[in-house]
């Protein structure tokens, strides 16, 4: 197990920003497809965004699509969620996590086997 660490979540206000960081300092950070997931209080973990290796596809979930972004620096061994029109529904842990398959597209918790120890994003109304 290679630590992932998360940073930059927050307490905001609707419609705010914000840009949540992953550093993976000891992994083979290029080899790996890289997510973000969420969970909110009482729910379950719920996937937001994933990125291949290289950078070339990305998907999102339909609740954040248009609104986040989500972008890696292989050089630095970083993967970024740009969050943008925050929504009070946003509010939860969120965690990123990696994949082994470089170019897998999946969305299911289960195949990522890295995981950081999640950054609270609160958004208020």
């Amino acid at each position: 197990q290679v630590q992932l660490v998360e940073s930059g979540g927050g307490l905001v206000q609707a419609g705010d920003s914000l840009r949540l960081s992953c550093a993976a300092p000891g992994l083979t950070f290029s080899g790996y497809s890289m997510g973000w997931f969420r969970q909110a209080p009482g729910k379950e973990r719920e996937f937001v965004a994933h990125i291949t290796s290289g950078g070339a596809y990305t998907s999102y979930s339909d609740s954040v699509k248009g609104r986040f972004t989500i972008a890696r620096d292989n050089a630095k061994n970083t993967v970024y969620l740009q969050m943008n029109s925050l929504k009070a529904e946003d509010t939860a842990v969120y965690y990123c996590a990696a994949n082994p398959r470089p170019f897998s597209t999946s969305s299911n918790p289960t195949n990522y086997n890295n995981w950081g120890q999640g950054t609270q994003v609160t958004v208020s109304l």
